[in-house]
């Protein structure tokens, strides 16, 4: 089962941080995620709690025009057009810790950067590809390994 729902006010200080990606229009509902692949995330949050990481669902699901959206904003936000990212494919999710009930985005936040370095961690051990080890670092993000062509044929 999905954790339930953090309250809107948590995610103030994130959108505040990030304007530009519309964190207010993202959509945090489990049940559009793949259905393997959602319990896959919930074992790997339940893990990163376990380390002192509690973990929020930033963002799952993303529709074709959000994607062109946030892909319109440069290839500092996302290098994916609409269709070419598994986050439309249910198989992508952002991922950020929670800490005093507040929602933590910055990697320049030092505990923040731990409980990213420990979800790359957890990410590998379970078979899942990490963000944070891409040229391009996105570190709240964790998707199904594989080409999308390949994901998308099961």
């Amino acid at each position: 089962m999905p954790p339930p729902p953090l309250p809107p006010e948590a995610f103030v200080d994130a959108i505040t941080q990030a304007p530009s990606l519309r964190l207010d229009k993202a959509d945090r509902d489990w049940s559009k995620l793949n259905p393997a692949f959602a319990q896959e995330v919930l074992r790997l949050v339940a893990k990163l709690k376990q380390r002192g990481f509690p973990m929020t669902l930033l963002e799952g699901y993303r529709s074709v025009e959000r994607q062109n959206l946030l892909a319109g904003k440069g290839s500092h936000v996302t290098q994916a057009k609409g269709g070419e990212s598994k986050h439309q494919y249910g198989l992508a999710v952002d991922l950020a810790p929670v800490r005093d009930g507040k929602v933590v985005i910055s990697e320049k936040d030092a505990w923040a950067m731990q409980a990213y370095q420990a979800l790359g961690e957890e990410a590998a051990a379970a078979g899942l590809t990490w963000g944070g080890k891409w040229s391009f670092k996105d570190y709240g993000h964790v998707e199904r390994a594989g080409s999308l062509r390949q994901l998308v044929k099961k």
